[in-house]
């Protein structure tokens, strides 16, 4: 790897910058060029069909403002234009926007595909760096200054007609490159085309700055936008827009900083689509704003679903671990991790607090359309209170604190067994064998409770029933101030009886009138070991009798083991 051939970027200097103390605190002017930059950069690129479609989901987000294409240079692209226009796709609130370059030829073709339209943004650009203007093309400052002018004048001239029509004709220009040009040039061709336009604060002209290739780090760009805007003879006159690449990886960044120096308006794509690394990612850049309570103007209230029909469109693939969308963001392997998410949202619940403040989740994954079943999955490296989470969230169960450590145990050896990801299907079914299932050595094959109570609110419980073990019946009794104390008097004379209780909790599964307890029993065995049993049942006395069988079985068959 030689380092030798690599020339560092030269940043501007600007002694007294201010947007390091900068906050964001609005959403910039969106514009999605999914279906232009995006689009381009597909193996297969999209056909009618899809780019009606990608425009309507567009539509839907919330998206303003929507580069269709390239009307000039397909003939899909150019029935794109006509289609959305005649065929009434267009809101009224919504700007198409066209792109082309700075060639005659193009641009009349382009503007035959507009015509109908209401709300236009004409983007015309062309290459201005070094290497661009010398190599590329041939030319000098001068050259490329006089390329772009002259498709201003011949933009301008064309589009009056277009405006004395009723038409709201805006025009967009794009310094290609410009993040490898000299600041300085880019600003004189920037104002010379602000000059040619005749540009005023009340009919703004877009300059859209981007990293065509990100070759230096964010804080430099924005340095370097704070640079341009401070310079520009006409910056009242301008609306300052950013196009992000991401070759660096910084194209989240890059855009933040530069609203901070000054930039009004962003162009990007959904989930970072674009030639190369792509371009800057719209839906996060508007969810990093929804974190810090900002209201973004995108409608990401429904992420699957966005990203299921950009996936379906594109054929692209959003990953797992992409930010907001990817379908692990939101879930939590790690022990300690669960531990942390699980008890920060028992907390926010039993304390009816409105805010987020949860560990490792920056948002509520409600807000965006994710399951709450989702956070929380379960494989080795996960800890008690995973498995707990689980079964809470998906069925109900609600595990008590001493007891996690026992099942998570027993979920953990399962998980490493297998080597893979435990679904909450399978840790249910654990569950279910371990504790639901248990049935002998003990059973009780028949049983009665009967209450007494007394004037002080004493009362009385008494249990009879028959339990039977390896084929053997033995009939038992007892009473007690209640159901599991009347159970274990009843078995005193069993060898069961050496089990001591430790202690109970119960809950409903379900709710209304077909609402199952769920008893929990932690005795200690003979042993001494502490072990749990759980009961379920419509009957509150017989759940806690399930229980305590359940925690006697599971300690007997540890023993013969």
């Amino acid at each position: 790897m030689d380092t030798n051939k690599y020339i560092p970027y030269q940043p501007v200097e600007l002694k007294e910058r201010t947007w390091p103390s900068k906050r964001l605190d609005h959403p910039p002017i969106w514009c999605s060029v999914d279906l232009r930059d995006g689009n381009q950069a597909l193996i297969r690129p999209m056909d009618l069909d899809a780019k009606l479609s990608y425009f309507k989901m567009l539509v839907e987000l919330g998206i303003k403002e929507i580069e269709i294409g390239f009307p000039a240079a397909s003939d899909v692209e150019f029935q794109t234009a006509r289609t959305l226009i005649e065929g009434g796709h267009i809101p009224e609130d919504v700007a198409i926007q066209v792109f082309v370059q700075a060639r005659p030829h193009l641009i009349k073709k382009t503007f035959d595909a507009i015509k109908g339209a209401k709300h236009v943004i004409f983007h015309f650009y062309n290459s201005i760096s070094p290497v661009q203007r010398e190599v590329v093309f041939g030319s000098d400052i001068a050259g490329v200054t006089k390329l772009a002018v002259d498709a201003a004048a011949l933009i301008r001239d064309i589009g009056k007609t277009f405006i004395s029509e009723g038409m709201d004709l805006r025009y967009e220009y794009t310094p290609e490159s410009f993040s490898a040009s000299e600041p300085d040039v880019a600003i004189h061709i920037c104002q010379e085309v602000l000059n040619t336009f005749g540009a005023t604060p009340d009919r703004k002209v877009i300059l859209n700055l981007p990293t065509t290739v990100e070759n230096m780090l964010p804080n430099q760009f924005a340095d370097l936008i704070e640079y341009f805007i401070l310079n520009l003879p006409s910056r009242d006159c301008s609306i300052i827009s950013v196009h992000p690449h991401n070759d660096r990886g910084c194209a989240i960044a890059t855009a933040e900083l530069a609203q901070l120096a000054g930039a009004e308006r962003v162009e990007g794509t959904l989930f970072a689509n674009g030639e190369r690394t792509g371009n800057v990612d719209l839906i996060t850049l508007a969810l990093n704003l929804f974190s810090q309570g900002i209201d973004p103007k995108i409608n990401c209230s429904d992420i699957v679903k966005i990203r299921q029909n950009y996936e379906r469109i594109t054929g692209m693939h959003v990953h797992e671990r992409h930010p907001y969308a990817g379908q692990l963001v939101f879930t939590a392997f790690s022990g300690s991790h669960q531990d942390a998410i699980n008890k920060s949202l028992h907390y926010r619940r039993e304390h009816n607090i409105s805010t987020w403040n949860i560990p490792y989740l920056p948002i509520d994954p409600a807000d965006i359309g994710r399951r709450y079943d989702s956070i929380i999955r379960i494989n080795s490296q996960s800890g008690k209170g995973g498995a707990a989470f689980v079964l809470e969230t998906n069925y109900g169960f609600v595990l008590p604190k001493a007891m996690r450590p026992e099942f998570g145990a027993i979920i953990q050896k399962e998980s490493e067994r297998t080597g893979a990801e435990l679904t909450a299907e399978d840790v249910f079914n654990i569950f279910s064998k371990e504790y639901i299932e248990v049935d002998g050595p003990y059973r009780l094959k028949e049983y009665k409770f009967d209450e007494k109570s007394f004037g002080d609110e004493h009362s009385l419980v008494s249990f009879t029933g028959l339990l039977t073990y390896e084929d053997k019946s033995y009939p038992i009794s007892g009473s007690g101030n209640g159901p599991i104390d009347a159970f274990f008097n009843a078995v005193r004379n069993l060898s069961i009886a050496n089990y001591h209780f430790v202690s109970y909790s119960e809950h409903a599964v379900s709710s209304g009138s077909d609402s199952r307890a769920a008893a929990y029993i932690q005795l200690q065995a003979p042993d001494g070991k502490m072990l749990f049993g759980v009961g379920l049942s419509h009957n509150i006395y017989m759940a806690s009798i399930r229980g305590i069988l359940c925690a006697i079985n599971r300690g007997t068959k540890l023993q013969q083991a």
